[in-house]
């Protein structure tokens, strides 16, 4: 059997070549034999299937999301959430609470500090104290106010190759562009006039993987965030990091070994924490981060899932979620999907190519459009632009803001979506403004003039806590029905991410499923109404086992299978989930 000291040199054998590849792992070999000594309690066995269960979520969420007069925001964050999601949420993704420049965080001026505006590593910890962390590996790139950057504007011969300068005369045309802003940006240096690769913002400088010192200071980051606690690393914008001219410079196999690098090292003196690559493309690029399934990331963001419930939704049709969802791959017990449905970031289209049609996901753009949200582009290599991502609240996107609907209408509209995605096999990510139903921010979005803006409103905290407490407020009977649903979610073990999956055809004004616990012991029935119409549904007996009653987990009614099927109503947008 293979060890992990053999895997890391394999790893680096393929990026770097057998030559130097031994004096780079003697310097990542001293690296571990120093963890270790430091923290040797992280570097007990655990079984793949214990990392995370049905009693997982993640709530994604800024540092500064909460703020008040005089305190740390972290700290107001720590209490509010343990006031009222400590019992239902285990984990916290909180987005890059690094010193930043731009992009709202990731845009990191040094890995291993906290902003000052947002707290301290004490800070961290409390957070720490009830709930457990994910925290942003911004790697591909840095800041251009980073130590690294000025000191390679300085000339300082130690940081010459820490970043990527190109002839601007170079044929980069077949670079994969997520943007519409240049791939190159000047700098001026002291030798001279810089053209240095730049693939998000003339902020974000990306990283030169090509020099092994990199490699090595992004591991010290990582090892840090371990010792700091986290036990979710998120990778961003990860399918960018290698770049080789004459290719798309996006998930090129160096990036894969490199990954596995990550997770070689990770399991070797922390196996209790996983790797989340977050690539928003479409879903056959997406799950190749999983690698084998056993070697590289954990878990790899679910990003067709919001797209196709948008698409689900709007047209009042399951039938092409149904089959998506059908055709998903069984994983190993050491790898789950990371769902979400919303996130500090737009609604990616990319990642419906192939799923959805053209005409289906311009109807999307068009819907985003018409309920007040805007549209993000790319360019192509043949120099035209398509929409790269939706920027709305998905509360907005799912409904009209300007319709004279029920309110009520709209919250169980929006609630049956998020069901979907707590119900669907993996470990779910809600982002807390999915907590409360947001609206778009068109304050924010006019003071920045950034289409992301209109989804990351920041709240004072005595008007969050009052809108919480109000009753007959949005927020207060959005939150009141999450939090019941991911208190049922997390008593059920047929929600385990290890558990089965099986997709129930039929009415396509319904998406119902099957989960079963890992043990086949336990299994549920997910039935959702996606559309504004009554509906019947009729489970049959294969699906059913020998149940002859099924109990709804949210009101208790208990329902007899009558001869060979199960046979219920659902109002519009109704969810039951039934244990059997």
């Amino acid at each position: 059997m293979i060890t992990v000291e053999q895997q890391i040199q394999a790893h680096l054998s393929f990026v770097y070549g057998a030559e130097i590849a031994p004096l780079i792992f003697e310097q990542i070999q001293a690296r571990l034999v120093d963890f270790r000594q430091k923290h040797p309690h992280l570097s007990q066995p655990i079984a793949p299937r214990e990392r995370v269960s049905e009693k997982d979520s993640l709530l994604i969420t800024y540092g500064d999301q909460i703020q008040e007069s005089g305190k740390p925001t972290l700290q107001s964050l720590a209490e509010v959430l343990t006031s009222y999601l400590q019992d239902v949420v285990s984990s916290v993704h909180i987005l890059p609470f690094y010193p930043y420049s731009s992009d709202d965080g990731f845009s990191v001026i040094d890995y291993m500090k906290v902003d000052p505006a947002l707290g301290d590593w004490a800070d961290i910890a409390l957070l720490r104290q009830h709930f457990r962390l994910m925290f942003d590996a911004v790697i591909n790139h840095i800041s251009a106010h980073s130590h690294w950057f000025q000191r390679f504007l300085a000339g300082d011969p130690q940081y010459v190759d820490y970043f990527i300068s190109i002839d601007p005369s170079t044929d980069l045309s077949l670079v994969t562009r997520p943007r519409t802003l240049p791939l190159l940006t000047p700098f001026e240096t002291p030798g001279g006039t810089q053209h240095v690769w730049t693939t998000f913002s003339a902020d974000q400088i990306d990283l030169n993987y090509k020099n092994p010192a990199v490699l090595l200071e992004i591991i010290d980051a990582l090892l840090f965030y371990v010792a700091q606690g986290a036990e979710f690393i998120r990778l961003d914008a990860i399918a960018f990091m290698w770049k080789e001219i004459g290719t798309a410079c996006i998930h090129l196999s160096q990036t894969h070994r490199i990954i596995q690098l990550f997770r070689s090292i990770l399991d070797a003196v922390a196996p209790h924490v996983l790797l989340i690559t977050e690539t928003n493309v479409p879903h056959a690029e997406n799950i190749s981060y999983f690698g084998d399934g056993r070697n590289e990331a954990q878990m790899v963001y679910q990003f067709s899932l919001a797209p196709l419930i948008l698409h689900t939704f709007h047209a009042s049709n399951a039938q092409i979620l149904q089959q998506w969802a059908s055709s998903l791959e069984k994983l190993p017990e050491t790898a789950t999907f990371f769902n979400f449905i919303a996130s500090h970031d737009g609604i990616g289209v990319r990642p419906a190519e192939g799923i959805l049609s053209r005409e289906q996901i311009q109807t999307l753009v068009d819907k985003t459009l018409a309920h007040g949200g805007q549209v993000s582009y790319k360019n192509n290599p043949d120099g035209s632009q398509s929409a790269y991502e939706l920027n709305i609240t998905l509360f907005d996107a799912l409904s009209d803001p300007n319709s004279h609907e029920p309110e009520e209408l709209k919250i169980d509209r929006f609630i049956a979506s998020q069901a979907i995605m707590l119900a669907l096999v993996g470990v779910p990510g809600i982002y807390v403004h999915s907590l409360v139903g947001s609206s778009n921010n068109y304050a924010g979005l006019a003071e920045t003039g950034r289409a992301r803006t209109i989804n990351r409103q920041k709240w004072p905290r005595h008007e969050l806590e009052a809108a919480l407490n109000d009753p007959a407020s949005r927020a207060s009977r959005v939150f009141r029905r999450y939090r019941q649903l991911l208190q049922v979610r997390a008593g059920q073990r047929a929600f385990h991410p290890n558990g089965e999956q099986h997709i129930l055809s039929g009415n396509p004004a319904l998406f119902c499923l099957l989960r079963v616990s890992p043990e086949g012991t336990e299994r549920v029935l997910c039935l959702h109404n996606i559309s504004a119409q009554p509906q019947q549904a009729e489970i049959d007996r294969p699906f059913l086992a020998t149940k002859r009653a099924w109990r709804d987990l949210f009101t208790d009614e208990e329902m007899a299978v009558e001869g060979q099927s199960l046979r219920l109503s659902l109002a519009p947008y109704e969810v039951r989930w039934l244990a059997g």
